[in-house]
């Protein structure tokens, strides 16, 4: 079984009232729930966006920048 995390739409850029925009564009990744479970045991229901976020920058800068 899988879990789909998905992000709300964007919002409407053209509109000068409000929060300004985030710099974020919404995405959908499908996940094994076991793999929910985990990360969400280490890190709350809460933080699962956020730790999403940072491993997916722990893995660029590691490509990026591989050690010599």
């Amino acid at each position: 079984m899988m879990i789909v995390l998905e992000i709300g739409p964007a919002p409407d850029t053209h509109n000068p009232m409000g929060r300004p925009p985030l710099g974020m564009k919404p995405t959908t990744i499908r996940l094994p729930v076991e793999t929910i479970q985990r990360i969400e045991a280490l890190v709350g229901n809460r933080r699962l966006a956020l730790f999403v976020r940072e491993a997916i920058d722990n893995e660029l800068q590691r490509r990026e920048n591989p050690e010599k």
